[in-house]
């Protein structure tokens, strides 16, 4: 039996936290409980997650008294500790104990030095935080329930030596029997062993259980994008694949995974008429010092967030109406609705049906806002989440822990969905420069 003290910041980032610890003892400090009141009228996710986790707690003294501890249904016991002013002596005079974070550490400290039999283990995700248990002698770690490292992330695609004859028939009957161990629409390239210029790439279709090739884009390219290298192929491709019903796409800034994206879902919906509507969206974090409130109507304080998006459809349409007809900006496209762009802090509760849906940054969300995102998904939607897991700004997730990378792993190998981690930019030789030496 262990005891996990929990901190703030997990309980905000899983409130269900209370029923992942099995068979062993959680206690929550009264402080916990008082910073999770400050949070609990936002009306964001943490804000969401602040009155589930109030929820609960109450909902549990119904089953007895939470600060003699209660039963959990895993077997465990949920009590609340409340913070005594001996346990002061624990903590060194340079821990000011106004502070909630020292509090926590306090209560931690308190009960390690009551249950000397029983491993006292405090979970946060603050990183100072653990440090500062580390320097006392009392252990700590991260919560880890939804972590995939990123250096184990599923690329989406692998390389074969093949013989000659393979890469031959490949072409020439225009499939393959699959390489073993290949999961659904992963994607393989094909090399010749004898000569490294003599290769094929295609993707396995596990419906029909063949390695097929990869869907050409046609003279014009995808409104006149063309893919620059082996691994927008194999994303443009998947965008392109209605039967594909969930695309990620994770790779650093300028590897192209916006671009195509949206190309993609304009050329379906504008020229394909396969969904109604294109929408994009994005998480609204600020990177670096927020600049506080913005004035305006919802168009105007959208702006700044959803620049990029705009940038990205303003250089598609440069290109693909100088061929066609008079040059449309982003604003007629939605006028038209052909295109909607909307903040991610109003899809809650949305039912979205035959659309083409783009969420950009994704690396920004939690796991359980991800799965709320999904579930959103009607009759007929095709869903695509970007993201570079690098660049987080979200301060409850990091490049293992955030919603996009556990969806990788999590819908890996099913017929609906496909992923490419794409690493080769292509914004341009300085973009690529200062991404790989900076």
């Amino acid at each position: 039996m262990k005891t996990f003290v929990l901190d703030t910041n997990v309980l905000l980032y899983d409130p269900y936290a209370l029923y992942r610890f099995q068979e062993n003892t959680i206690v929550v400090p009264i402080t916990v409980i008082e910073e999770i009141d400050k949070f609990k009228k936002d009306m964001n996710e943490t804000g969401r997650n602040a009155r589930q986790v109030s929820r609960l707690l109450d909902d549990f003294r119904s089953s007895g008294c939470l600060s003699k501890g209660i039963s959990l249904p895993s077997g465990g016991i949920l009590r609340v500790e409340i913070f005594e002013e001996r346990a002061i002596s624990a903590l060194p005079p340079e821990l000011r104990i106004d502070k909630g974070d020292n509090r926590i550490l306090a209560v931690a400290m308190d009960i390690k030095h009551k249950e000397d039999k029983c491993p006292v283990i405090l979970v946060s995700k603050d990183t100072n935080l653990r440090i500062k248990a580390d320097a006392l002698g009392l252990t700590a770690e991260d919560y880890e329930s939804d972590k995939v490292e990123i250096e184990d992330l599923y690329s989406g695609m692998t390389e074969v030596a093949v013989e000659a004859v393979t890469v031959d028939t490949f072409h020439g009957q225009g499939w393959i029997a699959p390489m073993a161990n290949m999961l659904a629409n992963q994607y393989v390239t094909m090399t010749d062993a004898a000569n490294a210029a003599h290769s094929a790439s295609g993707r396995y279709d596990a419906t029909q259980e063949k390695i097929l090739p990869l869907r050409k884009g046609g003279k014009d390219g995808i409104w006149s994008i063309f893919p620059r290298n082996r691994e927008q192929s194999y994303a443009l491709d998947m965008l392109l694949d209605d039967s594909i019903k969930l695309v990620t796409l994770v790779g650093k800034a300028g590897t192209g995974k916006t671009l195509l994206a949206i190309a993609a879902g304009l050329h379906k919906v504008a020229e394909e008429n396969v969904y109604n509507r294109l929408l994009v969206s994005r998480p609204v974090f600020p990177m670096g010092k927020d600049i506080g409130f913005l004035p305006g109507d919802i168009e105007e304080k959208l702006a700044p967030w959803m620049q990029p998006i705009f940038d990205n459809v303003e250089l598609l349409l440069s290109g693909h109406e100088a061929e066609k007809r008079h040059s449309k900006g982003y604003k007629e496209l939605v006028a038209m609705g052909i295109m909607e762009i909307e903040p991610l802090t109003y899809i809650r509760g949305r039912s979205i049906p035959n659309q083409f849906m783009i969420v950009d940054e994704a690396q920004n969300l939690t796991p359980h806002e991800i799965k709320t995102i999904i579930t959103r998904a009607g009759e007929g939607t095709k869903i695509v989440l970007t993201g570079d897991p690098y660049q987080i700004d979200n301060p409850y997730v990091d490049s293992s822990s955030n919603g996009l990378t556990y969806l990788v792993e999590r819908l890996k190998n099913l017929k609906i969905t496909g992923h490419i981690t794409m690493t080769k930019g292509e914004r341009s030789e300085l973009a690529e420069l200062a991404a790989n030496l900076l």
